[in-house]
């Protein structure tokens, strides 16, 4: 091993938060959801890096997106490939500095990573969930998130920090329980999905609920799992998470085996790739968890019962805001950041905004970007100062 890849290691090390447990929050009291049903005696999965200072003011929840979890950073003992999904993001030195901040990551209710889901045993059947588990929104999570919070003896997050759904969940925060988040940091986000975006997501569940062994969500007593429909919505959803120039610039026209044998197997390496993301996706996710999540995306609009006023819905927030977007993101287009920007700057409200010329689409709030990373780093300075625990 020469010197450079020795010091990189050692970097890598440095700068990671190591081997992670996750951990389980029972909880009783049945928690009501939007929908008009209730859960009770429901888990949540969570993970927590660094530590809660003595004033309890150092705390940061950071929600996820669709097909994440609770794992946000390092790894696990026994499996040391499985890194945290915004390992790159967390950590110390790295800009949400474990150092000086406690990380709660969570696995949202309705989900497959650990918490009470559509995979969990319904203790009034005996039975699998499956597909009689509710339809859960962002205001169900965040309400859940709450009662964590309240588990870890947490009163107040000095950031609330989320990506995509994740910063849906944050302006849900924010209008929520305004006194319990002091800064939110809502990347790549949209006040509400277009009617573009809720096509895609209906072709997505239309693959699943079509497929023959989905068995109207109870496929588990069936002892099947409906791949082949989970497959096509992933596809589908991971095509709109990248721009066309980073298609291009990755893929291109390029043939997987150097000619055209015109037959319907794959011949491009963007098809494979398609392909390749969809067999390992279906390998790990849960098809009704996909389902309930897409749903929660669609109906999140907080001005909806403000006659689409965005501005009054976000009147109850108090919280120091930073809107990020990136310039090639048409999922989660900059116009619909502004949105969100120009709604609290109507409630004259603390706001900072970025735009960053990234050209990963969507995804780019995943990815490392000196430049985005820096900024990050920076607004987390102001939080740190601002909790006194500098």
């Amino acid at each position: 091993m020469d010197a450079t890849k020795s010091n990189l290691l050692i970097a890598t090390a440095e700068s990671s938060v190591g081997a992670v447990t996750p951990q389980l929050a029972a909880f009783a009291e049945p928690l009501p959801l939007k929908c008009g049903r209730a859960i009770a005696n429901y888990e949540l999965a969570y993970e927590t890096y660094g530590t809660l200072n003595a004033a309890r003011s150092n705390a940061v929840l950071v929600c996820h997106a669709l097909n994440a979890s609770h794992h946000i950073a390092g790894v696990y003992a026994n499996e040391p490939n499985n890194v945290g999904w915004w390992d790159n993001m967390i950590g110390p030195g790295k800009p949400l500095d474990t150092r000086r901040f406690f990380v709660v990551g969570v696995n949202n209710l309705g989900g497959c990573h650990g918490s009470t889901g559509p995979l969990s045993i319904n203790p009034l059947s005996g039975l699998a969930w499956g597909g009689d588990f509710p339809v859960v929104t962002v205001e169900d999570w965040v309400n859940a998130q709450a009662r964590l919070a309240d588990h870890l003896g947490i009163q107040q997050f000095a950031a609330v920090m989320g990506g995509s759904l994740g910063a849906m969940q944050c302006l849900q925060w924010t209008i929520a329980y305004p006194r319990r988040t002091r800064h939110a940091l809502v990347i790549a986000c949209a006040p509400n999905l277009s009617a573009q975006n809720i096509a895609f997501n209906e072709v997505a569940r239309q693959a699943i609920l079509t497929d023959p062994d989905f068995h109207g969500g109870d496929y588990y007593a069936h002892g099947v799992q409906p791949r082949r429909g989970l497959r096509v919505a992933r596809m589908v959803g991971h095509i709109t998470y990248l721009s066309d120039d980073e298609m291009a610039s990755k893929f291109g026209r390029t043939l997987k085996h150097g000619r055209l044998n015109y037959t319907f197997d794959t011949e491009f390496e963007i098809e494979s790739y398609l392909r390749y993301q969809a067999d390992k996706f279906s390998g790990y996710f849960d098809a009704n968890t996909y389902l309930r999540i897409t749903k929660a995306l669609d109906y999140f609009d907080p001005a909806f019962e403000q006659g689409g006023d965005l501005a009054k819905a976000l009147k109850p927030a108090t919280a120091g805001f930073l809107v990020v977007s990136f310039t090639t993101d048409w999922r989660f287009s900059p116009e619909r950041s502004r949105e969100i920007v120009h709604a609290l700057l109507k409630n004259k409200r603390d706001v900072s905004y970025a735009e960053i010329d990234a050209p990963h689409g969507h995804d780019a709030f995943l990815l490392d970007d000196a430049r985005y990373h820096k900024l990050i780093a920076a607004y987390y300075d102001r939080i740190y100062a601002d909790a006194g625990a500098a």
